[in-house]
């Protein structure tokens, strides 16, 4: 009897440990499928909201006619020509410079200090309010040439919002890459640079095409950083020198309106910015996907 005394009084000690685990278990579990719930529910609202009132503005004149005057009949052909030459340019402008940061970074910095700082300071940059980006490039770039806005200084202040998550994307991408593919290449006395670009650079290329995937899906609705740099107009440009429209300012700017004409182009236009996000995001993961397929 008193050999099994010890042995009941560790059993009913266990089985309390466990009946508390399970317990702890099964609300950890609720409470996460609430939050989901929770998440997804005023996810489907917004898209709703989205969609029920900005079906009503697609049609041949959203994509072919300019920005209209109050009470008139139009489309954002300005806007959303203007958002893709900014967007195009910085992405040409983020992209070599992200790339070859994020490089050094994953080859030659290394696990040194300056790189650990650079890092640090790119997650910084990374989620640094878009508005103070704006602020940044209208002072270093409008305010320098008298206050003039213009295309070029939109392209600048959304290059800085790719710049970091390129850096970032291609710094990990290419550290995910096996270091005995380096030292495979290296034996072989192919030049480092060389290394790179031929063996790295592929084996990479899938995650760094999806990170300036995301980074376009990104700065393509973005607002405040426009709003100081390219400003907006009201009709067709092509001039880079000059304000440029945009979609996201022009949505700004019809939402706060009185005239349900701009609002419904407004609507409009978070329609086709939200379709634009979700047909780069599946890209983005089809790319990712038929990268694993092959590997595997």
């Amino acid at each position: 009897m008193s050999g099994r005394a010890p042995t009941d009084a560790r059993a009913d000690v266990a089985e309390r440990l466990y009946r508390k685990r399970a317990i702890i278990n099964r609300l950890a579990i609720v409470m996460s499928c609430a939050a989901a719930i929770f998440g997804l529910f005023f996810l489907a609202w917004i898209l709703w909201t989205t969609i029920s009132k900005g079906i009503g503005g697609i049609n041949i004149a959203l994509f072919t006619q300019d920005t209209p005057p109050p009470m008139q009949e139009g489309g954002l052909a300005n806007a959303l020509f203007g958002s893709a030459v900014m967007c195009g340019l910085a992405i040409l402008i983020g992209t070599p410079l992200g790339i070859a940061a994020g490089t050094w970074l994953a080859e030659y910095a290394g696990a040194r200090k300056i790189g650990t700082v650079i890092r640090f300071v790119n997650d910084i940059l990374l989620s640094a309010p878009s508005i103070v980006l704006g602020l940044f490039v209208y002072t270093l770039v409008v305010a320098q040439f008298g206050g003039g806005f213009s295309a070029i200084a939109g392209a600048i202040a959304l290059a800085f919002i790719v710049l970091p998550v390129i850096v970032r994307t291609t710094d990990e991408m290419l550290r995910l890459v096996p270091a005995q593919m380096r030292e495979a290449a290296l034996s072989l006395g192919i030049p480092q640079w060389k290394v790179i670009v031929q063996v790295l650079y592929r084996g990479a290329s899938a995650g760094i095409v999806t990170g300036i995937i995301l980074a376009l899906a990104r700065i393509s609705g973005e607002t405040a950083p426009l709003l100081f740099t390219s400003f907006g107009n009201q009709y067709w440009s092509t001039d880079l020198t000059q304000p440029m429209a945009s979609v996201p300012v022009v949505m700004n700017q019809f939402t706060a309106s009185p005239y349900e004409s701009w609002q419904t182009l407004a609507w409009a236009g978070a329609l086709v910015l939200t379709f634009f996000v979700l047909v780069l995001s599946m890209i983005a993961r089809a790319i990712l996907l038929r990268n694993k397929t092959s590997n595997d």
